[in-house]
């Protein structure tokens, strides 16, 4: 029986990011001895500046062709994206539509899938990320339109119950944005954060949004606010904790019925 698993990313063109990608990714194939190990990103654009550096990543839909068109019998689709969302909605279609093409064709759930995950989650960064004397810790997720954006005001909670009140969680495209973060910086009467990307990688965003000299970048609208920042460049793919978690959810995959 042929069986293959595939880690479908958003992806990232820039070089530290992917290889935040590849630590997930190689979570994941240890994870799953005995499957052939393909990998595949969602994001159209990034597939073509890859590509035009001569390293061309599949699509989902074209990593699922390919191992039909090799025989492959059973198919794990696991992605590493965070939440429930639009990506994800896609990534459920794309695995829909080919379904009958494999005798088994399964799709795993993502990161921050339940309340336990948040709260496991929530764990593994306050002791990533110790909280010194006299600062705050700030991350910044992506967010999304999506109604699965309220995973982040619940990740905040999660930190609440867990004794971390020194955490904040906002969102670059989502609610609680940045304004909403800095409201609560102010009536708490915090002045300086160590401030981290919420995102699997530390990639354009946390150059650019989080930590970039431009007045809009978060790190500069603290310092205008009068509030220090120090930048952690990293993603959350660079924490063993967060990598067990990936491992978890295919295993959690595996058990149901393949």
């Amino acid at each position: 029986m042929k069986q293959a698993l595939i880690a479908v990313s958003f992806g990232s063109s820039v070089a530290r990011a992917r290889e935040e990608i590849g630590a997930a990714e190689a979570a994941l194939a240890a994870a799953a001895p005995g499957y052939t190990f393909r990998r595949a990103y969602t994001s159209p654009t990034i597939r073509r500046i890859l590509a035009a550096r001569g390293e061309p990543v599949d699509s989902l839909p074209e990593a699922l062709a390919r191992l039909a068109e090799e025989g492959f019998e059973r198919v794990l689709v696991q992605p590493t994206h965070l939440l429930y969302g639009y990506e994800y909605e896609a990534i459920r279609e794309q695995v829909q539509a080919v379904s009958g093409r494999f005798e088994t064709l399964k799709l795993g759930r993502p990161l921050m899938a339940d309340d336990a995950a948040l709260r496991a989650l929530a764990a593994c960064v306050t002791e990533s990320y110790p909280i010194e004397e006299g600062r705050a810790l700030v991350l910044m997720g992506h967010g999304t339109a999506h109604f699965a954006n309220m995973v982040y005001p619940a990740l905040q909670t999660a930190f609440r119950l867990q004794g971390a009140g020194r955490v904040y969680v906002g969102t670059v495209e989502g609610w609680p944005g940045f304004d909403e973060v800095l409201a609560q910086l102010r009536a708490d009467g915090i002045a300086r954060v160590q401030l981290a990307p919420f995102m699997l990688v530390a990639g354009d965003h946390a150059l650019n949004d989080m930590a970039g000299g431009e007045p809009d970048s978060w790190k500069s609208r603290l310092a205008a606010a009068g509030i220090q920042a120090r930048c952690h460049m990293q993603g959350l793919a660079r924490l063993a904790a967060v990598r067990a978690l990936y491992a978890a959810r295919l295993e959690e995959l595996m058990r149901d019925g393949l």
